[in-house]
């Protein structure tokens, strides 16, 4: 049969009665349907294994980056150990610095015997109320000097100086008798000098300790 039979007989074929068709028109749709119909078995079949597939690899990017993400953790956990280590030891070394309670005396004495050596005179040295902190408690002291400024710098310098930690805030250096005529180059300072000391373990244990009547 010629080609050109062929499609004017397909031309030709009425869809609406397959029985009529030639044989081999018959034989060609049922091939061609069980092609189709394996087809979309297949498709049917293999969709859910893709799908499967796909969220196990989907999984697996998950499982690999979290495991990445430990992976650097762990790896910076000896440089944590040793910056930890370095903070504990500064921490040390700083607590060092406060005086004990016993001690506070000392100190006081340190700040006055800088003050003598700078050649300033004293007009107040008032200690005052201790503030309790966390694992320290702040002494200010109230202090009022009379001297120039190259004795006030040097009186500040040696208490910066001092093995123990003390700060001087809240500083104010005004002249004397500035309205008089021809008038000194003496001038007053007004500061707070405040020292610092560790609180010992019972102390530290009251600091915790909630107060009566507060609500947890």
């Amino acid at each position: 049969m010629k080609a050109q039979d062929v499609l004017r007989q397909l031309q030709t074929l009425d869809v609406n009665n397959p029985g009529a068709w030639p044989i081999w028109a018959r034989i060609g749709a049922a091939v061609l349907l069980a092609i189709v119909l394996s087809a979309a078995g297949i498709w049917f079949l293999v969709r859910p294994v893709s799908e499967e597939l796909d969220a196990a690899r989907q999984q697996e990017l998950t499982l690999r980056s979290d495991f990445e993400a430990k992976q650097k953790k762990v790896a910076g956990l000896d440089a944590y150990r040793e910056q930890l280590a370095e903070m504990e030891k500064s921490f040390g070394a700083m607590l060092k610095q406060l005086p004990s309670k016993a001690e506070v005396a000392n100190l006081l004495n340190d700040i006055s015997q800088t003050r003598i050596a700078s050649s300033l005179e004293e007009e107040l040295f008032q200690p005052e109320s201790e503030i309790p902190k966390e694992f320290y408690a702040e002494i200010p002291n109230k202090i009022v000097v009379v001297g120039d400024y190259h004795e006030m710098g040097n009186f500040v310098s040696g208490v910066a100086a001092l093995p123990r930690i003390v700060t001087i805030e809240d500083v104010e250096i005004r002249p004397i008798n500035a309205k008089a005529a021809g008038a000194s180059t003496q001038l007053r300072m007004t500061a707070t000098a405040k020292t610092y000391r560790y609180l010992d373990d019972e102390e530290i244990a009251v600091q915790k300790k909630p107060a009566k009547g507060k609500k947890k």
